[in-house]
Order: C-alpha cells, then structure tokens, then sequence
C-alpha cells in the first residue's frame, strides 16, 4: 500500500504542475490535484503517526488535526480570495459534520470488526462533548439567529468578536490538556499500556516533522491550484458551492485525518483516534473557522460566520449523536456504523439540495 501511494504522489504532483503550467483541462485537473492531495495526505499521516509514538497520544493527535486541517486552511484561504465565501462555510460545516460522522464512524466500523470493544478515555470524551456544544450550538447557533435581527455590520461586529472568544477559548483549552491537568484523569490501564507498548517509529521526530512541513508545503500549492478549477466542476456537473465545500472540499482536505484515525482504531489505540476526530473537529470550529474570520477582513468581501439553516442542522445532529454515542468511553463496529449511515443521509441531501 505504502508504495502505490508513494508511486501516485512521485507522478501526481510533477503531473500537477505541469498541468497546471500547460493548462490542461479542469476537470482533468480537478481529478489529479484531489489524488495527489490524497497520496500527500496519506504521507503526512504516516509522520504524524511516527511522531505520536514518540511524543504521546495527545500530541500526535492534535499534530494530525493540526497538519491534516492545514491542508484545508489553504484551501479556505485561497477560497476566501476568490470570493467562494459560500463555499468556505460549507467546508467548515462540511469538516465537522465529516470529522465527527464520517472519519469517527468508519474508524469505530473497521476498528471494531477487528477488536469488540474500543475503549478510550471517557472523561476526555466528556470534556470534549462540551466544547463540541459550545462551539457549534453557541457559537455557530446564536449568531445565525441573532442574524435576522441586525443590520450586516452588527453580525460583522458579532462575528469577529466571537471568533475571538473562540480562539482564546481553544488555546485555553489546549493548555489545560497538554500542561496544567496533563495525565490527570488519565485511567490505570492507559498508563499501563503506554508502559508496555513495544512499538517502535520508523522514522525519528525530526525526519517526521520535516517531512510533515515538505508535504505541507506541496498541499498548500496543489490546493491553490485546485481552488481554481471548483467553478468550472460546478458548473460540469451541475454541483452546487454548498455539495463541492461540504462532501468534496471537507474529504480531500481532511484525508490525512481520515487514514490516520482508521488505522489507529485498527491497531486498538482508540485514543488516538478519537483525539483525531474531535480533535479535528474542536480545531476547525473553534481555531481554523475565527482565522479564516479575521483574514478575511484583508479581502474585499468579509466572511461571517452565518451558516445555512441545513448546515446549522445537520452540524447540531451529528454533534448530539456523536455525544451520546461516546460519552461512555466505549465504541463498537455498529455505532461507527450508525455514524456513517448518518452522514450518508446527510450528503445525499446536500447533493439534492
């Protein structure tokens, strides 16, 4: 597997640029920047997975989030330059309603057909359920209704001052997990199994997070070029800025994600994977959304965070089915199915919408 995905990216991304140099068509190149964002992705996994033998769970998980949303970021970015603002906002409520159905579902499915019980953590599980409330309820929620009582610069005002509150929020967040209560609710059996762990990194920390950077570097520039080529897929076959953010954008920009998660639940480190997924989701809704926010104010036209009713929705649902299916600390291969069979539902009516 390693060498097919090796293969594809040592073809895709010279094929990349020059395609993107001669012009070839966009939806030719449409294809070949997605599976090259794929294969680079799936390296990028590999790191980071390297570099959370080395350095904990928690931080390998929280470094995939953060390299994995990387790649989205620069699409978003360069998305806001061209004035996608739709489709920014579809990608954002895309990345939660993926992280916490998709990539948690099909982990917790093809995980649990190999091992009965995925058991991780279940008070980080909790502390993470509020923040997940907080970020997508409060403060997705409460501005979207607010919004049809004031003019557009008020929501603007409410907006940036939200997206403030979420950032110093998630950094708060992230202090308290990694330094100040770091360990402190971890269970006897997890100590025990970091003990015991006989696995070993392929590669060193620092090869890992050279190769995490090198392979950010080339997603930052295929994505630049794949944003250029949304307008003509829209219009070929007929998808709308909402379907191409939330199905399209929020799957290849999260794939490293989506491998990492599935192949931590495979080898039963559970934490791992679910630090991944929520992770994943808590960085998109309360870090990645407020940046793109206040970069935005250096375009002409500024973003809010003012979903549609559909997005606000489905994002609410997969937030209290995600809730109530791991605040017990324990998983199996039918409710990662459950969590699947939703988002299917979910895009087969963004596809229709």
């Amino acid at each position: 597997m390693d060498k097919i995905f090796l293969i594809v990216m040592i073809i895709g991304f010279p094929v990349s640029v020059i395609g993107s140099l001669l012009k070839w068509p966009a939806i030719l190149m449409f294809i070949i920047y997605c599976l090259t964002i794929v294969t680079l992705a799936f390296f990028m996994s590999k790191a980071t997975e390297n570099v959370s033998m080395i350095a904990g769970e928690r931080i390998g998980g929280l470094l995939n989030a953060t390299f994995g949303n990387a790649v989205e970021l620069m699409i978003a970015i360069f998305s806001l330059h061209a004035g996608l603002i739709q489709l920014v906002l579809a990608s954002i409520s895309g990345s939660v309603i993926g992280n916490l159905l998709f990539n948690g579902g099909l982990a917790f499915f093809i995980g649990g057909i190999k091992h009965k019980r995925l058991q991780f953590n279940a008070y980080n599980a909790r502390h993470n359920s509020v923040l997940l409330i907080f970020a997508v309820i409060v403060a997705f929620l409460f501005p979207k209704f607010f919004s049809y009582e004031l003019h557009s610069k008020d929501v603007l005002t409410l907006t940036v001052s939200s997206s403030v509150i979420l950032i110093l929020l998630y950094l708060a967040g992230l202090y308290f997990k990694l330094v100040t209560h770091r360990g402190v609710y971890q269970t006897s059996d997890e100590k025990k199994a970091e003990k015991e762990t006989k696995e070993q990194p392929e590669w060193g920390l620092w090869r890992s997070l050279i190769t995490l950077i090198v392979l950010t570097l080339a997603a930052a520039y295929i994505s630049e070029n794949l944003v250029d080529t949304f307008k003509t897929v829209s219009r070929t076959f007929g998808w709308s800025e909402i379907f191409i953010g939330i199905i399209i954008v929020s799957i290849v920009g999260n794939a490293s994600e989506y491998v990492t998660a599935i192949m931590m639940a495979v080898k039963n480190r559970v934490s791992t994977t679910v630090e991944i997924a929520i992770g994943s989701t808590l960085q998109i809704s309360m870090f990645v959304a407020p940046i793109l926010v206040l970069v935005s104010l250096l375009f002409p036209e500024q973003m809010k965070l003012i979903f549609t009713v559909p997005e606000m929705i489905a994002m609410v649902l997969a937030v209290l089915l995600n809730v109530m299916i791991m605040n017990d600390g324990d998983a199996n291969w039918f409710e990662g199915a459950t969590l699947v069979a939703a988002y299917v539902i979910m895009g087969t009516g963004f596809y229709l919408l």
